[in-house]
């Protein structure tokens, strides 16, 4: 009866333990959440934890048990956004598919998982914060930039020595990859209520520009 018991207790000792877990991390989600809302309407500057708190419906301490200060807020916004897009176009075989494709995919990937969903808004706030404070900017490209760019740099050189690309230019300079995609993201915050941008059709658009009108077939 006593082994019963014992048994027992330890199963309502990991359930309690689990939810602890649970609760933690739906609080950490929760922090993040009210920190992406806050640091789009106010910046990086005007923002304070306690208004974080407040929209997170938790206590400041609270915060402090996860983040050490802002700053950190912030990098842990970006990693949790954005770092999982970049490990599933790190880890992709793209040396198996055509240039063009793998230009497509990256396209759709902007429009549908960042300019389609509150990404959209930490890409924002990289460009509009980045230049005041260089520490988060200097934090955004070793995270994303520098992990992706040697990819694309390397996949493009490989298009060029297949014939898949005419010149070396995009490889040279694959920022023009996704030169439109940043425009797009500048447009929609300043201009979108003047002239609504269909993104979509802009970056097929660009990619006619560089690879030439598809055929019907």
């Amino acid at each position: 009866m006593a082994h019963i018991e014992t048994k027992a207790a330890a199963r309502r000792g990991r359930a309690r333990q689990q939810a602890g877990r649970q609760g933690r991390g739906e609080r950490r989600e929760a922090i993040i959440a009210a920190a992406l809302d806050e640091f789009s309407v106010r910046g990086f500057a005007a923002t304070r934890l306690d208004d974080v708190a407040r929209r997170a419906g938790v206590a400041k301490g609270t915060i402090y048990l996860y983040f050490r200060d802002k700053e950190s807020l912030f990098q842990e916004l970006v990693r949790a956004m954005v770092s999982p897009l970049v490990g599933a176009i790190t880890a992709a075989p793209l040396q198996d598919l055509p240039i063009r494709t793998v230009v497509e995919l990256i396209a759709d990937v902007f429009v549908n998982e960042i300019f389609g969903t509150r990404r959209k808004d930490v890409l924002r706030l990289i460009i509009s914060e980045g230049p005041r404070f260089p520490k988060l900017a200097e934090f955004y490209y070793r995270e994303v930039i520098a992990r992706v760019l040697p990819v694309l740099r390397a996949r493009l050189s490989l298009a060029v020595d297949r014939g898949e690309l005419p010149s070396d230019a995009l490889a040279r300079f694959p920022q023009l990859l996704v030169a439109p995609a940043v425009m797009a993201l500048v447009w929609s915050g300043l201009f979108e209520q003047f002239e609504p941008l269909d993104v979509r059709a802009l970056m097929r658009a660009h990619l006619d520009v560089l690879f030439g009108e598809r055929s019907a077939t």
